[in-house]
């Protein structure tokens, strides 16, 4: 049997979401008790949740069209699904420290020290253990980052997608918007608010999946995203 690892944050009303985007908002659209008649049910029992997120909610992937203004009609639902059925490997920057920056060399180190390369078409998962250190704390907004000069490297490696646990793959304020206007450019993406990626360490390569939703026009989505072993 496979072993599968999941990477995804639950998704709950008043969970942490990136600056100005829209809160998670989740109520009880239909009960059981409704759809079975009962007046004045004694207890309520939901058979379905009305939600309201933003597509950037939690382990998420951007589509390149919210990249930049020029990307317009890019969209998550005209992505190509091999985009986000690949090879993985996970490099450990757990070392790393608040709104420290992470370069190519380092990424070239990380790949030395595990006898990994990166292949056309992968996905790269960066470990910060952000996650698990200041999820939902004053920190959670200060994690680590890739530098411009990193996203262009791996951009330059026809990746198909890289991966972090914080809620931006670079530095806010630093190279977050450089990073994203690069990864327009050079036609890749990103997943952010990833988790579990400590348990990808040192184990090589393994089968990722995370499937964005066909949303019409889409500059990204949530995802249920996998490590496969």
């Amino acid at each position: 049997m496979p072993e599968i690892i999941d990477l995804s944050q639950e998704i709950y009303e008043g969970m942490p979401v990136y600056k100005s985007l829209p809160q998670v908002k989740m109520s009880i659209h239909n009960t059981h008790e409704e759809w079975d008649g009962i007046e004045n049910p004694t207890t309520t029992t939901p058979s379905v949740y009305k939600l309201e997120l933003g597509e950037h909610t939690g382990t998420h992937v951007d589509a390149l069209n919210h990249m930049a203004a020029k990307h317009k009609g890019k969209s998550i639902d005209t992505m190509p699904l091999s985009m986000f059925y690949t090879e993985g490997i996970c490099l450990d920057f757990s070392h790393k420290k608040l709104q420290e920056l992470i370069t190519s060399e380092e990424i070239k180190n990380a790949l030395q020290k595990e006898k990994l390369t990166i292949k056309e078409g992968d996905t790269v998962l960066l470990y910060t253990n952000h996650y698990r250190k200041h999820f939902d704390t004053e920190n959670w907004g200060k994690g680590p980052g890739i530098t411009a000069e990193c996203a262009t490297w791996l951009g330059l490696q026809k990746i198909a997608t890289f991966g972090v646990e914080t809620m931006s793959p670079g530095v806010p304020n630093v190279s977050n918007k450089e990073v994203h206007h690069i990864c327009g450019d050079l036609g890749f993406t990103h997943y952010e608010n990833m988790i579990n990626l400590h348990q990808l360490i040192g184990r090589g390569r393994f089968r990722f999946i995370a499937l964005p939703l066909k949303i019409r026009g889409g500059t990204g989505s949530p995802v249920r995203a996998v490590a496969v072993f």
